[in-house]
Order: C-alpha cells, then sequence, then structure tokens
C-alpha cells in the first residue's frame, strides 16, 4: 500500500485559459487552428466577434467557449438562437465586450481591428498576464497611455505582427545599449512595380490581392498602400522604446526575413520563416515555450535568392508620411490612424481612388494640429481626438473623391 507522501506527483500541466478578441477574423482564425491542434492543452474562456454571427456560433460550439459575444447588439438575437442547448453564454455589446475581455484567462489575444479595439485590449491587459497584441492601432493611437498600463500591471506584452515578433525574437538577450537600429521588412504589397499613373486606376478588388500574406481587407490596402510598414514603425516605437532615428524600414519581396536587428558589434540579427502568422502567433501562444505549426518549412535553396530595395517614398508616400508623424509625436498617431480608417473604408466601397488615400490622410493631419498638440491621459481622450479627426476626415472626403 502506498501512501500519499510516496504515490507520483503528476507533471501535467492544467489547461490555460485563453480568451479570442475579434475571433472571426483572420488573427482569430488562425489562433483557434493552434488551439484546436493541442485541444487537451487549453480552455477556451471568450470569444468576440463583429457581426458574423454564423462563425462566431461554430467556433464557440466547436471549441467549447464560456462566452461568445457579437459587438453588434442588432445580432444579439441571432447569436442567442444558435447557441441556445449549447450551455454557451451570449451577450452583445460594448459593455459585453469588455466584460469579456476582464474575463480571467492567463492569455488574451487582442485581434480586434481598428480603434474599436483600444478599450477591450485595455481591459485585458488590467489583468495582468499575457496579452497578444494583434491590435496595432492601441500602439498606433495610444501607445504611451497602452504601454504605461503594461507597465503598471505587470502584464506580458507579446507582439504579434510578424515584423514585431521577429524583433522580439532577435533582440532576446540582447542590452538596448547595443542595439544600433531596427529595421522592419515589407513585401512592397500589389504595387510594388506600378508606375504612379498606374495605381491612379487601382480597384479595390485588384488591392486585396496581397502577394505573400493571407489577411483581413484593412491590413491587405493598408500594405499596398506601405501605411501598415508605417503603422509598423510607431508601433515598434512604443513595444521596444526605441526612438524613431533607430527604425527604419527596407523593402523585401519575398516575405522571407521579418526583421533586421543591427548590433553595436556589427553584427546583424534576422528571423527568417514563410509568411504564414500561425508562426507569430503560435510563439505568442507558447511563450516562453514553442510549439508545433504545420506550416511550409524554409527552403532556402529551393528559393535562390532574398532581394532587398529601398522603399520609394514618391510613389509610396505613406511610409514617409508616418514617419513624419513618428518624430512629431504627440497625438499624431491618433489622428494618422483615425484619418486612415476612413481612408480606407471610402476606397473598399469605391468612394475615394487608391491614391486619395494617402492624400485624404496627409489633409487631416494638416487640419489637425490643434488634436495633434494635446496630451490625452486616459483612453476616453484618445477616443474624442479619434472621434474629431475621423470627423474632419470624413468632411474633406469629397475633395479627393
Amino acid at each position: 500500500m502506498t501512501s500519499d507522501a510516496t504515490k507520483p506527483q503528476s507533471t501535467a500541466k492544467p489547461p490555460r485559459r485563453i480568451s479570442i478578441l475579434g475571433a472571426t477574423g483572420s488573427i482569430g482564425e488562425s489562433t483557434l487552428d493552434l488551439i484546436g491542434r493541442n485541444s487537451e492543452s487549453y480552455d477556451v474562456v471568450a470569444l468576440t466577434g463583429g457581426k458574423n454571427v454564423k462563425r462566431l456560433a461554430e467556433m464557440a460550439i466547436e471549441h467549447r467557449a464560456e462566452i461568445a459575444v457579437i459587438a453588434e447588439p442588432d445580432c444579439y438575437d441571432d447569436l442567442k438562437a444558435a447557441l441556445t442547448g449549447t450551455g454557451i453564454e451570449t451577450a452583445a455589446g460594448e459593455g459585453a465586450l469588455l466584460d469579456a475581455a476582464s474575463r480571467p484567462a492567463d492569455w488574451v489575444m487582442a485581434a480586434i481591428v481598428g480603434a474599436a479595439g483600444l478599450k477591450p485590449t485595455l481591459r485585458a491587459v488590467r489583468q495582468g498576464t499575457s496579452t497578444a497584441l494583434a491590435n496595432k492601432e492601441c500602439l498606433v493611437s495610444a501607445g504611451r497611455i497602452f504601454m504605461a498600463e503594461v507597465a503598471r500591471c505587470g502584464t506580458t506584452l507579446l507582439p504579434v505582427d510578424s515584423e514585431h515578433s521577429a524583433a522580439l525574437q532577435a533582440m532576446t538577450g540582447t542590452k538596448p545599449e547595443h542595439i544600433e537600429r531596427v529595421c522592419l521588412t515589407a513585401s512592397g504589397g500589389p504595387f510594388r512595380t506600378w508606375s504612379h499613373e498606374q495605381m491612379a486606376n487601382v480597384a479595390p478588388e485588384q488591392a486585396l490581392k496581397h502577394p505573400n500574406w493571407s489577411m483581413g481587407a484593412k491590413v491587405t490596402i493598408d500594405s499596398a498602400t506601405l501605411m501598415n510598414k508605417g503603422l509598423e514603425l510607431l508601433e515598434a516605437h512604443h513595444l521596444f522604446a526605441l526612438p524613431p532615428e533607430k527604425l527604419s524600414a527596407v523593402v523585401h519581396p519575398q516575405s522571407i526575413v521579418h526583421c533586421l536587428v543591427y548590433m553595436s558589434d556589427g553584427s546583424v540579427m534576422a528571423q527568417l520563416s514563410c509568411p504564414d502568422m500561425r508562426t507569430p502567433i503560435a510563439y505568442s501562444l507558447a511563450w516562453p515555450e514553442r510549439m508545433h505549426v504545420p506550416n511550409k518549412r524554409l527552403d532556402l535553396a529551393e528559393i535562390g535568392a532574398l532581394t532587398f530595395e529601398a522603399p520609394d517614398f514618391e510613389r509610396f508616400p505613406a511610409l514617409r508620411l508616418a514617419m513624419d508623424v513618428l518624430a512629431a509625436g504627440g497625438s499624431a498617431g491618433t489622428v494618422l490612424n483615425a484619418a486612415n480608417e476612413v481612408a480606407v473604408a471610402a476606397f473598399l466601397e469605391k468612394r475615394l481612388g487608391f491614391l486619395g488615400i494617402v492624400g485624404l490622410v496627409e489633409a487631416t493631419l494638416v487640419a489637425c494640429d490643434d488634436l495633434i498638440v494635446q496630451t490625452p491621459q486616459d483612453a476616453d481622450d484618445i477616443l474624442e481626438i479619434d472621434r474629431e479627426a475621423r470627423a474632419r476626415a470624413r468632411n474633406w472626403l469629397p475633395r479627393f473623391a
């Protein structure tokens, strides 16, 4: 007979409690793909979506979520009907999103697109556990306030953008004073070799065909204008506490090298992988360990060559504009993001030409000098600046349509 004291102790780890804010988007889909392949290691707490009731209900049932929340209140009855009898809680609206983000969890994926994700992501951060950040607007619009809250709560913030995940991996173990420069790579998008005249007639359907990545509509258009790379430079500034002069970007059409970190001894550290968002998601999900990902393995002999070129600021002025905003500081990032969201939405609705996206953003920045010099104290202040900047962008829209 064996006493309790002499019984072998189990070394199995209890499942980690995870929530996904923005589950029905491409990042959410990829995250749940990984979780589904390792279901014994995770318990799904909350899943949220915007308007896609059918997909949210399917996900909640498949992954046995505790609660499913739809952002659009008018969709609540449909969600409730879809989940009746499953034992899964349902809720809708902004308050429900905030409550879902506050549910105790070991790890939260913050993947709600746009400034709408700021408050829910801050709620997740305040749990003081781990937050995987796929919402770049939190840092672009509210970087100073957001990172201060991360520090106050002792939260582990794990970037999910492939470039920032790569930077984190390349810089790990290096003292900040030994980092000379962080260079983010950009594919150049579908119009990398197009002339200014050709881009004047681009249709949304063309801009949504990214050569390397499968992403949501907003980030795909941002990649086509190179605004996405500018936003990522703003993110990196806040994530890694790097001054503007230590940040740069280079065009790398193959999307194999995701970031280059230049060291004080002349070394350059890089992270390479095939373009698949499950790779950086898995890094954040398993951190500080690693997990198996069923993606294509990198074969450099098969690829043959990796090429790099300087960005063309004349044909892609969005990147230059974002770098100017980075140098300006203040609330310029909030205005930039708000105007860009308005412009991209108008382009997708065919109310604005492709080249008009950056034109509208730049005009809005000029018209918002009084907003840019403001020093917001909290998320409500940020969102008020965001609302006013959007209103001014919409007023300017007819001049660029």
